[in-house]
């Protein structure tokens, strides 16, 4: 059963606002002024300005008459329209092969598939959230199993995120509100005048009445939010996307006839890059199939490339998870993210190289849902800020560690509370107690004083640790520091911590 993710952007408007001109005080309230004709109508505000009792529809007199610090805009639903079909693009690269625009203010994506590439559901919707708010936006994340339970649940909730289990739709969106149902407005009009407050009222009231006096529209987003009828998701492109298509007049379904034209597929796509000097990092097979249902496979490569053979494997290797259903109408192969790679000349040398390529481990590894990656130095003396993730297949990196006291193996992801018994500030422990059981310690070595990032961060202007080197009666050689100097309270906590592990 497909997942429906539904992303909903609540101050899209004066988000974009912010995001267009970053010189605006985050404390500034803001307001959309929409108008026709004569009259002017707040049509968005931001936290600050609701915090201030300014609301949407409310006149744009009386809004800055009650607060005079209130910033005024002009709508423009053409660069709303324009910024979220920006954003709902790069979702498309990052999380799933079908996104759509949920106009006027949210993403829709069918996740079935993509989201053990993300950790899960529970953090797939987190990294979701995180992300859109690293980049300015206030987001509401839901995941259910249609897409209008997604998105009633998104535009309801008061948490960044909410998943609907499976099978339980009905009971999630029973005691919504009508007018998440995504009908026209005057049917909601009507059917509040009629006493209908939520869907489940609506769907406890005998359909021919209602279809009667409406028309089909409330049976079918009835249907539709059940999952009693399809509601296929039509993927966004862009001019600037590369992609090839093959329909057929008789619907295929066979594992070899899907892996046959899968093929030629790949060999049309590489055709179109190496003509625009182009490699693939991303590519989308798209399976539509004849009840109007959609089934996508996404393959990542860890380098730019544009090798038939190796693309084909990539995808034949996951061609067992279609489900062809009744039969498939179209495949679709979409380069979702292209890099410039040029043409390599290879070595004509009588003795041969040693260039053991990896990459190709890398695409078989990511592509099964493991997250590959390296760790590279950065120039930092905190311990714990002195080291970074980068893709697995990244350049070399020129930044490298000058320490002149030896590291450990392990650094735990952040240092660990330990009891320690020292003899004096500036020596090491003679015992530590780490996760309830007691080490004696027989030889240390130190301390090594790291003073805080003071240039990065105002709390860490007087900070210091003293680290430690010690060795327990079992011969195991623990990494520890003293937050503080042991004397001025002002440099830390004077408390113990165990930070790594060596070898």
């Amino acid at each position: 059963m497909p997942r429906v993710v539904s992303i909903f952007l609540p101050d899209l408007s004066t988000d974009r606002i912010r995001r267009a001109d970053p010189s605006i005080p985050v404390e500034q309230p803001i307001a959309v002024i929409a108008r026709s004709g004569s009259k002017r109508w707040v049509s968005a505000a931001d936290a600050a300005a609701r915090k201030s009792g300014v609301h949407v529809g409310m006149p744009a007199a009386k809004a800055q008459a009650m607060f005079r610090g209130l910033m005024l805009v002009d709508a423009d639903t053409v660069a709303d329209a324009n910024a979220l079909e920006r954003i709902t693009l790069w979702a498309l690269t990052q999380y799933s092969p079908i996104v759509a625009v949920d106009p006027p203010d949210g993403i829709v994506m069918d996740t079935e598939g993509a989201d053990h590439l993300q950790g899960g559901e529970h953090m797939m919707l987190t990294g979701i959230a995180n992300r859109f708010r690293a980049k300015g936006l206030t987001v509401r994340v839901a995941i259910a199993d249609t897409w209008g339970a997604a998105h009633a649940c998104a535009r309801t909730i008061q948490e960044e995120t909410i998943i609907v289990p499976r099978g339980e739709t009905i009971s999630a969106v029973e005691h919504l509100p009508v007018h998440l149902l995504r009908l026209p407005e005057k049917i909601v009009i009507d059917l509040r005048t009629l006493g209908f407050k939520t869907t489940g009222e609506l769907s406890a009231t005998p359909r021919a009445p209602l279809t009667l006096r409406f028309g089909p529209e409330i049976g079918r987003r009835l249907d539709q939010m059940h999952g009693r009828l399809a509601e296929p998701i039509e993927p966004i492109r862009s001019p600037e996307l590369i992609e090839v298509s093959r329909s057929f007049a008789e619907p295929i379904g066979a594992a070899e006839t899907i892996n046959k034209y899968v093929g030629r597929l790949v060999v049309r796509l590489v055709s179109e890059l190496q003509r625009k000097g182009l490699g693939v990092r991303r590519t989308d097979l798209i399976v539509e199939k004849v009840d109007g249902t959609r089934q996508a496979i996404r393959a990542g490569t860890a380098k730019p490339a544009r090798d038939v053979a190796w693309l084909t494997k990539l995808f034949r290797d996951r061609t067992e998870k279609i489900d062809p259903g009744f039969g498939i109408e179209k495949l679709s192969l979409v380069a979702i993210m292209t890099q410039p790679l040029e043409e390599e000349q290879r070595s004509t040398s009588l003795v041969e190289e040693d260039t053991t390529d990896i990459t190709p481990l890398i695409d078989i590894l990511g592509n099964r849902g493991q997250r590959v990656y390296r760790v590279a130095p950065v120039a930092s003396d905190v311990p714990e800020r002195s080291v970074r993730r980068v893709a697995a297949a990244v350049a070399e990196v020129e930044e490298a560690w000058v320490h002149y006291w030896p590291r450990p193996v392990r650094l735990l992801n952040s240092p660990d509370p330990i009891e320690a018994i020292a003899l004096l500030p500036d020596r090491p422990p003679v015992s530590i107690t780490w996760r309830g059981k007691r080490h004696r310690i027989v030889r240390a070595d130190g301390p090594e004083r790291v003073f805080g990032e003071w240039w990065k961060r105002d709390s860490e202007l007087e900070a210091v640790r003293d680290y430690f080197v010690v060795e327990d009666e079992r011969g195991q050689r623990l990494w520890v520091f003293r937050s503080g100097d042991g004397i001025d309270p002002g440099t830390g906590s004077h408390r113990w911590f165990l930070h790594g592990i060596f070898a």
